[in-house]
């Protein structure tokens, strides 16, 4: 007799991601010279300051349970990074501390979603959200974006796609994966749509907030409308803008009824993140903020390259991004020209003849687009450029 699962599981993908992920490294096993822009993590070193706190606190004997939101001393850190970068002034009871911003957002999920409560996802989006909240027993509700509005949604597609059963709304600037950001007047103009709806809980997800080179300054959610505070988580980490990823610390701010309820939520489930993480954290978000600057120059240096040598390929269409790490260039001239079903079998092809790696657009909820990943060499982008140009000529 096989063993069942959970119906929920029928509900649930594995990431799309891993999945490219996982064929590229059985190619690299079968001695392939493989590129990778499949994976969004920086290819910098974490900097040599944050390293030497946490190696300090091991010695140090830092090495025992923290309280299970996180250390005073990060969350200090915290409400000090949200004052200093975004005007927004939480008290230690509406801050959080997790197992990196993904585990944030799950918290996030599964304290303020019951069965059947949607959850508007702006598409393309990060492929977990709808899965958090299909975990969640949620109903993950999209709104279609493209590349011909700038991959943003207006203020009356979001009023349209409110219902009564609407609890969530997912709002990422920088996107994942378009590198589109929201200016404050577009903040201002969805804002003023959610005011009108109160019950709707806001997970802004401001991971990429330091990967920025728009020609306005970034700007979060209520940092734009101080009158949503109590309707707004607003979630980040040290992951990408200090090159931590393995590290795996997120943290949230927001009403403290919400955070008590992620906090419940994740003391069933992880417990308190990593202690000698929090000291890392601490160091990353109280240091030298001058890493944060140079790592984002050579993402924008990257990001002129790449989108340029894109649009020079026939069939496909790329726009410039605002942040992120990440080209997400419309290829339907190069289906056609092809004969090719889907972004899925373009993907395959230039795995396979191209030995490239990126990611199909279709599980970030917009057919028709890849996504690549900028976060490596100019070297590996120029090669990769060259090779899907000699695979589709």
């Amino acid at each position: 007799m096989s063993l069942t699962v959970s119906e929920r599981m029928s509900r649930v993908m594995p990431s799309a991601t891993s999945a490219v992920l996982g064929l590229a490294a059985r190619l690299r096993e079968e001695g392939k010279n493989v590129i990778s822009l499949g994976a969004g993590e920086p290819d910098f070193d974490t900097p040599l300051h944050i390293k030497e706190a946490a190696i300090r606190a091991i010695h140090d004997g830092q090495t025992k349970y923290t309280a299970i939101d996180g250390t005073t001393s990060l969350k200090q850190a915290i409400q000090r990074k949200f004052e200093r970068d975004n005007a927004l002034d939480y008290g230690l009871e509406q801050i959080l501390v997790s197992v990196g911003a993904k585990h944030t957002l799950f918290n996030l999920c599964m304290g303020v979603l019951s069965a059947g409560d949607e959850a508007i996802i702006p598409a393309p989006a990060w492929v977990s959200y709808p899965d958090m909240v299909r975990v969640a027993d949620g109903i993950p509700v999209s709104i279609m974006t493209g590349i011909d509005s700038d991959f943003k949604i207006l203020p009356e597609q979001l009023e349209a796609a409110i219902t009564k059963r609407t609890r969530l709304l997912f709002l990422n600037s920088p996107s994942n994966p378009s590198g589109s950001c929201y200016t404050r007047k577009e903040l201002e103009a969805l804002g003023a749509v959610l005011l009108r709806h109160p019950n709707v809980v806001v997970a802004a997800d401001d991971i990429y907030e330091h990967i920025h080179w728009g020609a306005e300054p970034f700007c979060s959610l209520v940092t734009a409308v101080p009158e949503l505070k109590n309707q707004v988580v607003t979630i980040n980490g040290v992951s990408k803008c200090y090159a931590m990823t393995g590290w795996r610390i997120g943290y949230a701010g927001g009403p403290a009824e919400v955070i008590k309820a992620m906090k419940t939520i994740q003391s069933q489930c992880t417990s308190n993140p990593c202690s000698i993480s929090q000291v890392a954290a601490t160091a990353a978000l109280d240091g030298d903020q001058t890493c944060i600057a140079e790592m984002n120059a050579a993402y924008k240096a990257r990001s002129d390259y790449i989108v340029e040598a894109l649009n020079g390929i026939p069939g496909f269409e790329c726009r410039r991004g605002e942040g992120a790490f990440y080209a997400y260039p419309r290829v339907t001239g190069a289906l056609e020209a092809r004969g090719l079903k889907d972004d899925f079998e373009l993907v395959e092809l230039l795995l396979q003849e191209a030995v490239v790696v990126m990611v199909p657009g279709s599980p970030f909820g917009t057919p028709g687009y890849v996504r690549l990943s900028f976060a490596c060499s100019i070297e590996d982008l120029q090669e990769s450029v060259r090779r899907i140009r000699s695979v589709l000529a």
